[in-house]
């Protein structure tokens, strides 16, 4: 592997990794808002429902970084697709794609965040399978 190739794998592992923990941070808060949620809607009071709100407006905040972080991601998948043709991006961009689409519009009722948690867990999962195969190439 030249070094061009092995500069732009590391740049989409990088990348990747970057949408990982940013999708992490989403995660952390969609399950904090989730607690709070139910806490809310059984027997919770004005500072339950303050603590909710700003549980989902930190989730929100991450979804975007999230959301930025994976857009580079897909940028470097695409850079990276000629040079490792079997890694299966192209299922990743169109999921990152129909993930995205109205998403932080959706969070703020609280079956939407149970979505939200499953859909960051996947998008988790699938940053994660292709970071794995990226390394591989990388070593």
């Amino acid at each position: 592997m030249n070094k061009d190739m092995t500069v732009e794998i590391y740049e989409a592992i990088d990348a990747g990794e970057r949408a990982l923990r940013s999708l992490k941070e989403a995660q952390q808060y969609l399950n904090s808002a989730g607690n709070w949620g139910l806490f809310d809607m059984f027997g919770g009071n004005l500072i339950t429902g303050l603590m909710k709100h700003s549980k989902i407006s930190n989730a929100s905040r991450a979804i975007e970084d999230a959301r930025y972080d994976l857009r580079k991601f897909q940028k470097e998948l695409d850079d990276v697709d000629t040079i490792v043709p079997d890694i299966n991006v192209g299922d990743f961009l169109t999921f990152a794609d129909f993930f995205w689409d109205g998403f932080v519009a959706d969070i703020l009722v609280q079956s939407k965040i149970s979505k939200g948690k499953k859909q960051v867990a996947e998008a988790i999962s699938r940053v994660n399978d292709i970071l794995t195969q990226l390394k591989r190439y990388y070593r």
